[in-house]
């Protein structure tokens, strides 16, 4: 089993118009819900890739009764805890004259130390039957800073590798606990490093504590650093969607390319692929089979040197 923890859950809704203008109104064409949040669609990715996976984290209020609704025929077990205040709501509006999609996320709900406290008796339990876990997103209001560099501590306890992926304080922190592998992007991994040089950052994030440091570029794949040497993987070209959604994806093909053991170039290949095909997905936390079979072959994997 993989445990993907989401902290700051969310509800996703994504608009469709055919094309956003600043100051006017839109006509709708299409909405999708979503369970949301950066582990839930982890979970759902990895679910779809034949994984058994687990979420948890917090729900509450009306918006986390809709979540949990959404959730419940899906394949991911619902190990979500339950809170006084109200999930967030996260809406993305695509627009389909440029291809670009536009964000607005809500903060979360104030989590209480004894809602901490609870959370932290469940994830202990969740660890005793996970091959590997993640830890994704943003803290809601009320969570010290150092909470994942505390959930790292308490996975590596148990033996259990963890992948975090989160940016800012909450980041600089959790690397420092040693985590398997961070997933930052390139604007996330700048903040931490100060170096806008990939190659420089990526190596200095790995210096700071954590195994292996895989970089996320956007269009130029990913670029990783670990103890065994140093690859990008590139896709064939870039996609044009939804890219809500891609880096999540791209972190399942992490996490089940490290539970299944594969090579690290197989490994990269697959987390690419799977990020390009959810750009052509409708909503986060899906991909485009299809599409993400056809590019498995295609994306390029260049040893960059022999060891980070």
């Amino acid at each position: 089993m993989i445990l993907t923890v989401t902290l700051n859950t969310a509800l996703d809704i994504t608009y469709r118009v055919p094309a956003l203008t600043p100051h006017a109104s839109h006509r709708v064409s299409e909405v999708r819900e979503r369970p949301g949040g950066k582990g839930l669609n982890v979970a759902r990715v990895l679910s779809a890739l034949g994984h058994e996976s687990v979420v948890t984290g917090f729900a509450g209020g009306p918006t986390g009764a809709v979540l949990r609704d959404l959730l419940a025929p899906l394949a991911p077990r619902d190990a979500l805890v339950p809170v006084a205040g109200t999930t967030r709501r996260t809406i993305a509006v695509v627009d389909d004259a440029s291809g670009d999609t536009t964000q607005l996320n809500e903060p979360g709900p104030i989590v209480t130390p004894e809602e901490w406290a609870t959370f932290l008796t469940s994830y202990d339990s969740l660890l005793r039957g996970a091959g590997a876990v993640a830890l994704c997103g943003s803290l809601p209001p009320g969570i010290h800073v150092g909470a994942y560099a505390e959930l790292i501590r308490r996975a590596r306890g148990a033996g259990v590798p963890v992948l975090l992926d989160t940016s800012g304080e909450p980041l600089r922190r959790g690397i420092a606990a040693r985590p398997d592998l961070v997933k930052p992007n390139a604007d996330e991994l700048a903040q931490l490093t100060g170096s806008r040089e990939p190659l420089r950052a990526t190596r200095d994030a790995r210096r700071r504590g954590a195994h292996t440091v895989v970089a996320s570029l956007g269009p130029d794949g990913l670029l990783a650093a670990t103890a065994d040497g140093v690859w990008q993987a590139t896709p064939p070209a870039p996609v044009k969607g939804n890219p809500t959604g891609a880096g999540d994806s791209a972190v399942a093909g992490l996490l089940s390319g490290l539970v299944e053991q594969l090579p690290w170039p197989d490994l990269l290949a697959r987390a690419v692929a799977l990020s390009a095909a959810t750009v052509l997905a409708p909503a986060a936390g899906e991909f485009d089979a299809a599409a993400y079979e056809d590019l498995l072959p295609l994306i390029a994997v260049t040893e960059l040197a022999a060891a980070a």
